[in-house]
């Protein structure tokens, strides 16, 4: 029998991952610092791209489930001017390659194809450590241990397994977001929902930034893009929401109204979402019965990608060790030498696209070619 193997993350990438082991029938074990699955909000809409995050999917043998979870119309997309003027408009008829779904059902998804008790809840990671040849243990906040024969870190950006391979640690890359919420947009913030349309927003300046996107349940989702250094954020009290949502609104001064709107009429205080990344072409050495996938072994700035790079790491990674189950060493070599030179690639990617704010010309020009290869 294939060696058990232990995931430590519950995200995307970790419950793809076992989901692949256990449709090859390999053992599995996720362990999840969450208290449940409902715990906190699992964010906002993913686009699942037809050549990564729904190559995972297939993997998996959930594409019935999934399709059953896109929200139609929302790849539509709008590019509009800080005046409100709609310089870009793309609606979604419905062959777009990058459908959306709600991140929380995605990830329900996920679980509901695993067998009961392969996720157990409550097991935060506090450290890691090899205590043989090929075996490492956990110890959990709780005192807790496993020893692991086939260890995958799937534990984001702050990974606890990450530093038995590598010393690297994430680093600001002078970007965030800062997010809000409308619900009941169209009945509630109707200048607001005219602007967003019925799927994606964009309104661009030099060095400011706002998407949004209509969720489920005539919600709008934003995000507000700064590149600001943390010590500007570290001067706006966000435990004030108003006074953060009045400081955040100020930069946007002189921006038409329903764009302004976004921000001053959330429904939910404004939250910072600060921006960390891995080095470029982020790697280790081999060591016996570990590997990392998803952000904990490539986190990058923000570009849409993420999820699909964690999903897609998860399905390959499952993949390999199905097809050496009796050589595990052979199964993550084989997963980390496709996996460097591809994360090195969309690291570099993110990280130009997180270099600078384009301006409107350079935002249609990106989006009509992300349209165009949908």
């Amino acid at each position: 029998m294939p060696a058990p193997v232990t995931i430590i993350g519950a995200g995307l990438g970790g419950l793809t991952l076992a989901r692949v082991l256990h449709v090859h029938d390999i053992p599995v074990t996720v362990y999840e610092a969450e208290a449940s699955p409902s715990a906190r909000s699992q964010g906002g809409m993913l686009d699942i791209h037809d050549y990564n995050g729904q190559l995972a999917v297939q993997a998996a043998g959930l594409m019935d489930e999934f399709r059953s979870l896109i929200l139609e119309g929302r790849q539509a997309m709008r590019i509009l001017d800080p005046n409100g003027t709609v310089l870009f408009g793309q609606p979604d008829d419905g062959t777009g390659g990058r459908p959306e779904v709600q991140r929380a059902d995605l990830r329900q998804m996920l679980l509901d194809s695993l067998p009961a008790g392969t996720v157990h809840w409550g097991h935060k990671a506090g450290s890691v450590r090899t205590v043989g040849e090929s075996r490492h243990e956990v110890t959990f906040a709780d005192g807790t241990t496993v020893v692991a024969s086939l260890l995958v870190g799937a534990d984001g950006a702050w990974s606890r397994v990450r530093p038995l391979l590598s010393n690297a640690t994430p680093e600001y890359v002078g970007t965030s977001f800062v997010e809000t919420y409308l619900f009941d947009a169209d009945t509630r913030h109707p200048a607001a929902a005219k602007a967003v349309g019925g799927g994606m927003l964009v309104a661009s300046a030099p060095g400011r930034e706002i998407h949004a996107h209509r969720e489920s349940s005539d919600t709008l989702h934003t995000y507000v893009v700064l590149p600001e250094p943390q010590d500007w954020f570290a001067g706006i009290d966000f435990t004030d929401a108003a006074a953060a949502t009045a400081r955040i609104a100020q930069e946007f001064d002189g921006w038409a109204p329903e764009l302004t709107a976004l921000i001053t009429e959330t429904d939910t205080a404004p939250v910072l979402r600060p921006h960390y990344a891995l080095p470029i072409g982020h790697q280790w050495d081999r060591l016996p019965g570990v590997t990392l996938l998803g952000d904990a072994a490539h986190l990058a700035a923000p570009n849409g990608e993420g999820a699909n790079w964690a999903m897609e790491d998860g399905a390959e990674l499952g993949q390999a060790i199905a097809a050496h189950p009796d050589d595990v060493e052979a199964a993550l070599t084989e997963y980390e030498q496709a996996l460097f030179p591809r994360s090195a690639a969309a690291s570099a990617a993110a990280a130009a696209d997180a270099a600078n704010i384009p301006s409107i010309e350079d935002a249609i020009t990106f989006f009509t070619r992300d349209a165009q290869a949908s």
